[in-house]
């Protein structure tokens, strides 16, 4: 074997983690901890952390099962606006409704939720099919701003301010607002504007309790470049456009799968003479059996005799 075919090989290997994530089994993080659990088989072997994955290798998911694809289906992002009283989780035992079950199943791979908000939150939520955008979104070291209207009882001085942007030492560590703008409102009306780069479990709410304020209402209302739309209601989604998801990918600084443009292309192909088939012909051409029943009828009615003047007149009498 040449030196050149080893290299070809090797640039064929992908870890598993990062191709499960690719295909829409999860986040590179949640397949880390299916592999920690055992619950990850590749080829029959127990996947361990760092294992390499190829084109064509079969992959057990618990009671899934998967084949490694070097394609991507098609990518897909959506906007949640999640209502108050929904878990971010697939299923509950206490059987409380799910943001999973508001959105929906897909036909091929599952919906990853990027990053979570807590039963008394609401507002945008953010569901891809594609691993690593999530990984992108919702990795530390990339700092993407969430930023939320939060509703507070208590009294905010600068001094709290001050603190809550020069940052708290919590239980989990150092915590702070990126910052925080005024948004109006009078006693226990009063609303703040707060960004964050960190998605830590209930850091809005935590850091605005350890200065003695309590929070009485929290809506995320921006994810990086994606802002809540005005006009989505309370437990709608929207979905973006392949405009708005390659937007997404150079806000991240993610690359865009060349391959995905094919397959739009194809797709593209296919609705165009799809159309001009439906021109040419109709949009709704009639099939031999439907031809038949209508000569058939059409017989019937032939066969009828019409009824003479006669009968006609003694009906009347």
């Amino acid at each position: 074997m040449t030196e050149s075919s080893v290299t070809a090989e090797h640039e064929k290997l992908e870890r598993v983690q990062k191709a499960l994530a690719r295909m829409g089994f999860g986040s590179r993080r949640e397949i880390e901890r299916l592999i920690g659990e055992g619950k990850i088989r590749i080829n029959g072997q127990l996947a361990k952390p760092g294992d390499h994955v190829k084109e064509g290798d079969k992959i057990n998911i618990g009671n899934r099962r998967a084949v490694i694809s070097s394609d991507v289906g098609r990518i897909r992002v959506l906007i949640y606006n999640k209502p108050e009283g929904e878990i971010c989780t697939q299923k509950d035992d206490e059987g409380r409704p799910t943001v999973f079950e508001s959105i929906g199943k897909l036909q091929q791979g599952r919906w990853i939720s990027v990053g979570r908000l807590d039963i008394n939150s609401s507002g945008l939520l953010l569901f891809t099919n594609y691993g690593e955008l999530a990984n992108h979104l919702m990795h530390p070291s990339h700092e993407i701003e969430r930023e939320y209207a939060v509703r507070v009882q208590g009294e905010v001085t600068a001094d709290i301010v001050k603190n809550l942007l020069k940052g708290v030492e919590l239980e989990d560590g150092f915590l702070k607002f990126d910052s925080i703008t005024d948004s109006g409102g009078q006693g226990s009306n009063h609303w703040y504007n707060v960004i964050i780069k960190e998605g830590r479990n209930r850091e809005v709410r935590r850091l605005w309790q350890s200065q003695d304020v309590r929070v009485s209402r929290l809506i995320r209302v921006r994810y990086g470049n994606l802002t809540l739309p005005r006009t989505l209601k309370l437990g709608r989604k929207v979905e973006l456009s392949l405009d708005e998801i390659k937007a997404l990918f150079d806000f991240v600084k993610l690359e865009w799968p060349a391959s995905r443009d094919e397959a739009a292309r194809e797709r593209s192909k296919k609705a165009k003479n799809s159309s001009i088939k439906q021109q040419l012909y109709g949009s709704s051409p009639r099939s031999k059996t439907s031809r038949a029943s209508t000569g058939q009828r059409h017989r019937a009615g032939l066969r009828k005799k019409p009824k003479s003047v006669q009968s006609k007149i003694k009906k009347k009498r």
